[in-house]
């Protein structure tokens, strides 16, 4: 099915979430040449349809996988400027959480939040 059970928690398989990431890390290569727009459309038919079949999960595994694309995502734009090494704070300055919304980006997180509040009415 795809989905593990820790209480009354509902979390996606860890083979299910390493497959999705490994997914994600083919299309957010750091030497890829495609424009970051190109790139967030790439990756948001996998995040639309990851968040199709796991929409029922506990909301921070959504939480968790927002942040871990948005590093993937600053990765790609820090080597362009040609800096090196791993990016920490300052990256987050460069490029907040509103610039790849901007960008286009779909948030597991806000997909999350939208589907439970229209299942409440």
């Amino acid at each position: 099915m795809g989905y593990q059970f820790r209480g009354r928690l509902r979390l996606p398989r860890e083979k299910s979430e390493k497959k999705f990431k490994d997914t994600i890390r083919d299309k957010t290569k750091r030497a890829n040449g495609y424009s970051l727009a190109t790139i967030v459309a790439d990756v948001n038919q996998t995040l639309r349809g990851w968040f199709v079949y796991f929409q029922h999960s506990h909301w921070s595994v959504f939480r968790e996988l927002d942040c871990w694309i948005r590093m993937r995502l600053r990765s790609i734009l820090r080597k362009r400027l040609g800096l090196s090494g791993p990016g920490r704070g300052k990256d987050h300055q460069r490029w907040p959480n509103l610039f790849f919304a901007r960008e286009g980006l779909y948030s597991l997180l806000a997909a999350h939040a939208k589907a439970c509040q229209s299942s409440q009415r």
